[in-house]
This record gives C-alpha cells, structure tokens and sequence, in this order.
C-alpha cells in the first residue's frame, strides 16, 4: 500500500458517511503531497471512538472542531457533506473558520448529481454552499421526453441563464443544440465548452439578435426548431432606467417577434424565461418582463394541440453577470468599501444550476399559456449577503449603504396582490393564476408603445408601461 506523503497538511475530515469514506479511500490511494487525513469528526453517536476508512472517529462536528483539530495538529479541514442544507454548512463553516484552519468543501449533492464526479472534487467554501437547499426532485423521463432527439433552440445562449440552460440539454441528448446570442465571445465560449463535453451533441453557434425578425425568420427555416427556450433578455434595472427604449426593443419586441415564428414554424415547446421584477413593477425592466408573459400568453391561445408557450417566474440567481454577487466580490477584491443601497433590502435567490433545472421541469409540464412560478425558500437581506462574501473572503471590508436607486425595490415578490398560485404535479413549481389580455387591444398598445420606442420618446414609453400595466408604479421621466 503507498502510503501519503508525510510532509502533507494534517486535515481532518468533517463528516464520516459516504463521502467522507470516499474522500479518505481516495487519498489513500493516490496520495496527495498537500493533504494527509488523520481522522474524522462526525455527529453520529454509534461512530464516536470508531475506526472508519482506515481512520479514527475523533469526536462530533458542532462545538468541538477546533478542540479536535489543535488535539489532531490538523492544519486543514474538509467538509464532506454534500446533503447538510444552507444553514448547517453556515454554521459548520463559520465554526470552522474560527478556528484558524483552512477549509475546503465537497460539492453539493445537486452538483454531485449533475457532473457525477469518478473523484472527489474538493474547493472552496462558496456563497452558494451558504445557502443551499436540498435539490429538487426532477422527473428526468418527462424532461427528456421533450428535449431528446429533438432540435433545440436557445436565445441569449451565451448569458448566466442561457449557457447553463443549454449546459444541462446537452445532458438530455438533443438531436440538435442552437446557441443563439448576440456576444460573439460568450457564445464561442459555451460552444467551445459544449464541445469538450458532449462531443456527442449536434451543435451549432449563431450571432444574431431577437429583434431582427429578418434574421430569425433565416434561422428557423434553416434549423426548424422544435423546442424553443427564450432567455435573451435585458436585466439590469438601473441601465434600463437610464435606456428604457432599450428595454422595449430587447425584453418586448423581440419576445413579440420570436413567439410569432414559434406559431409560424409549428415549435412544439416555447418556454420564456421571466422574472419576479414582473410583479408590481416598479422598474422598466420589470414591466418590460410583464409584458412579455402577456405576449406569451396571448400567443398561447394561438397555438396548436401540440404546442404549448409558456413564461417561468423566479428570483435572482447567484453568480449571474445581471446579479449583485460579483459587484461585492470585485468591491472586496479592491479593498471594499461594499455598497448596498438599503440595509432592509431583500431578495430571492437561487443558483444558476437549480433555476435552470426547475425551468426544463416547469417546461415538461407543458401547460399552454401558463406562468409558472419557480418555489424560491425565503428571501436573503442583502446587507447578509455582503457580510457573507466578506467573511468568506477573509478579510475585513467595510460596507457603505448609498441610497436606493430608481426603479429598484425593498423586496422583491412573486405574485401580487391580486393573484393566487396552483399547485402542479412538483412541489417547486407552481402556477400564478392570471387574466389572460385581449389579443387585439394586446396588439393595438404593444403598436403604440414600439412607436414610442423608435422615437427614443422615453416619457410615453413609461406613460405607456403604466398605461398597460395598471398595478405597475414605473416612475415617470
């Protein structure tokens, strides 16, 4: 047997079940120079002073680490717990940490599930491991039931949403993967990636735009798509604000223009990505995503037996370009200050990987004209959010809070006030229940809003908004 290489970091593994053993068994047979395991700490009573994988069992986890890691001399500390929620990790970790040691995590079980590692992959403690939640039960046969076999096109390819929506349908062996964008790096940057790992998968890389019908129309005569996931979008609320035209050209008309072709070309499955800004909007961007929900629905009434459109509803995702995670990591990787604007304000969140999962399920439903709604836990203030990502960095950040800023809110809702939910056949997703707009009086101010739009006429196209979405409290110019 090869023995570790004595000159390696004592490390204590926090967790004895199934994946610590896996980590320990790992190392003992392709040893590494950084890391010599020594034993284990695990809450389990029946495993207190047993040997597991070759190893001691030195004690329990919660209130003993650094009792046992001084005891052990161990330098470094492994969490191996790819099941513990959000809350045990924080609290494990933070214990952790105060000891002095470093310390490292297994992927969650969600991660593990996806990827399906041969090795143990371990990596730092991330802010998505703070607030994890178990991972959701997904009917694999139904998803690709819809997306095997199948061309699938997907707009916005290369954002946050879009490149991990097209990441996990490679997963379900399309016939054909189209990656829609119109940043030429980002899209030649997940085809690239799709390429190394899934050389298997059909695939094919457009720059393009949704707003230019001419072009889309190309697209589907020569792909006939059959599934359709609509994640181009503009996010940033401050930057609509200040360009709110170009919220309508992006988010509404080109929403209106891909939808029409998805009733022209027959496409089976339509799934438009939304947003919780769409509730009670009180930005541009937020009612631009309404609007795009009615423009979805009232296509819906459009569509044939075997088609069904429909929006999906959630939160913020952690990590996404549109999201505050990386403004704070660049702030504390500068030496901070980190800004907030209000220390009351919440928000939901979700990491990217899961909320594109729980939309290809929402899209398996397959319910024509529906806006699913996406379960999202409870909100996260995000004065903690920041205090998190300092903590994790280490260092000592200040944070300075600098005032709202037009169009954004306190927090963030998912129905308003006027509607109710239905549940659906998964427990994460539900169904908002909504008045579906007339078609013709739909058409007939969408024309006059895209009128305003061209004009650069920035106070009707907020005049308009609020004209067409009566609960919305979009400010004026």
């Amino acid at each position: 047997m090869t023995c570790p290489d004595p000159g390696g970091q004592r490390t204590l593994i926090l967790g004895a079940g199934y994946a610590g053993r896996l980590i320990a068994e790992e190392l003992r047979r392709q040893p590494r120079a950084d890391l010599l395991p020594v034993g284990f700490l695990d809450d389990a009573p029946a495993l207190q002073g047993q040997q597991v994988a070759g190893l001691p069992v030195l004690g329990p986890i919660r209130g003993h680490i650094a009792l046992a890691a001084d005891q052990a001399q161990a330098q470094r500390l492994i969490l191996a717990m790819p099941s513990a929620s959000g809350e045990e990790v924080r609290g494990i970790f933070e214990e952790a940490q105060a000891s002095g040691r470093l310390v490292q995590i297994m992927p969650s079980l969600s991660e593990l599930l996806l990827d399906r590692p041969k090795v143990p992959q371990l990596r730092d403690v991330n802010l998505a491991d703070l607030l994890r939640r178990p991972p959701a039960r997904l009917a694999h046969e139904d998803i690709g039931a819809y997306l095997t076999g199948q061309t699938v096109l997907v707009t916005g390819a290369g954002g946050s949403i879009g490149s991990e929506l097209a990441r996990q349908v490679a997963h379900y062996a399309p016939g054909h993967l189209i990656l829609f964008g119109r940043g030429e790096n980002s899209i030649f940057s997940i085809q690239q990636e799709l390429i190394e790992r899934f050389p298997e998968v059909r695939q094919s890389a457009i720059i393009g735009d949704v707003r230019h019908a001419k072009h889309l129309q190309r697209v589907f005569e020569r792909c006939q798509p059959q599934v359709v996931l609509h994640a181009a979008a503009h996010k940033h609320v401050p930057l609509m604000e200040d360009s709110p035209s170009e919220a309508i050209y992006n988010n509404v008309i080109g929403t209106r223009i891909l939808s029409s072709l998805c009733l022209e070309f027959g496409v089976r499955r339509f799934v438009n990505i939304s947003s919780d800004k769409a509730v009670n909007p009180t930005s541009v961007m937020g009612a631009s995503k309404r609007l795009a929900e009615m423009i979805i629905s009232v296509a819906a009434q459009s569509a044939n037996p075997d088609q069904a459109f429909m929006s999906v509803r959630f939160g913020n995702v952690l990590g996404s370009r549109g999201s505050v995670v990386p403004t704070f990591i660049r702030q504390i990787e500068a030496g901070g200050p980190v800004t907030i604007t209000d220390e009351r304000m919440t928000r939901y969140f979700m990491t990217i990987p899961e909320a594109s999962r729980l939309v290809l399920q929402a899209g398996a439903l397959a319910d024509n004209g529906k806006v699913y709604v996406l379960k999202m836990g409870q909100p996260v203030r995000i004065v903690d959010l920041a205090q998190d990502l300092i903590r994790l960095s280490g260092q000592d950040i200040k944070i300075l809070v600098t005032g709202m800023r037009r169009g954004e809110k306190l927090y963030e809702e998912l129905l308003t006030a006027h509607e109710s939910v239905d549940q659906t056949p998964h427990e994460d997703i539900f169904i908002a229940r909504l008045e579906v707009p007339d078609a013709e009086w739909l058409a007939a101010e969408l024309a006059a809003l895209e009128a305003y739009a061209r004009e650069e006429d920035y106070a009707h196209v907020r005049q308009q908004l609020r004209k067409m979405i009566p609960e919305s409290q979009v400010a004026a110019e």
